[in-house]
């Protein structure tokens, strides 16, 4: 049996999902998706050209038969803004599912998370499949469960910072009493941080801007693909415990 990612029913064939923001262009963007080897392609509903049709498209670069379109929310700073694009992102046809985030703050584009549980609330009471943006705080995760968040998607730092993860042990605790799989999105920096989130056994990981940002965008999507990889491989493996002490590697009987 493979081993799929799979969120309310919907089966994902790579655990690494891109953003689309910050590229140069939309061939560069096609491009670097296409290394990356995703199938889900989070795009934001502000920037989305849904009305004019006419006009240059993402969609015209990225097909939505080959990929799963993820719409965000992104650059909502309440709740009411929130549901409005998550609504009309569902109107437009692009999906059910909706990538959550009502941030909090311009600076530090931290969630507002009593804002995020009320959203959550509402949007999957109206159907939504919602995986909600939120901070490495293990009782939020719970709260979003609760209120019934799909999937949860802690931060591994803000927001385009490259920092990586800054709490594991946050993200331990949120996988251990995971009930749904667990997403890390944000302040990924590079290949690195993506196989540390898959070790700790996290179900992916979203990233945009370490791609986009990056010298050769499309040579760190490889990277990054390779890593979702590596780190799953490494986390259904088994680590081996760390100790303070050493341990020989090869056995000692027999020696005089």
């Amino acid at each position: 049996m493979e081993d799929r990612l799979v969120i309310k029913g919907i089966e994902f064939k790579s655990r690494l999902w891109v953003g689309t923001g910050k590229y140069k262009d939309f061939d560069e963007t096609k491009k670097a998706i296409e290394a990356s080897g995703a199938d889900v392609v989070t795009v934001a509903v502000r920037r989305v050209n849904i009305i004019d049709r006419k006009s240059e498209n993402l969609f015209d670069y990225i097909d939505p038969k080959k990929y799963k379109i993820l719409p965000n929310t992104a650059g909502c700073y309440n709740v009411e803004d929130a549901l409005r694009y998550s609504r009309l992102a569902r109107e437009a046809g692009i999906s059910d599912l909706i990538k959550l985030e009502v941030i909090g703050d311009e600076k530090t584009l931290f969630p507002d998370i009593i804002g995020l549980l009320k959203a959550t609330e509402m949007l999957a009471k109206e159907g939504f499949i919602v995986l909600p943006y939120t901070n490495d705080d293990p009782i939020m995760a719970k709260r979003l469960v609760d209120a019934g968040a799909a999937a949860v998607m802690p931060l591994a730092a803000p927001i385009g910072s490259g920092l990586g993860i800054r709490n594991p042990y946050n993200i331990k605790i949120i996988l251990e009493q995971a009930t749904v799989p667990i997403i890390v999105d944000a302040g990924v920096g590079t290949a690195s941080d993506v196989a540390i989130a898959m070790e700790l056994g996290c179900g992916g990981v979203l990233l945009n801007t370490a791609i986009a940002g990056a010298k050769d965008p499309i040579a760190m999507a490889s990277a990054m693909k390779h890593a979702v990889i590596a780190g799953r491989l490494a986390y259904k493996a088994g680590r081996i415990p760390k100790k303070l002490y050493a341990t020989a590697s090869s056995p000692i009987e027999g020696m005089f």
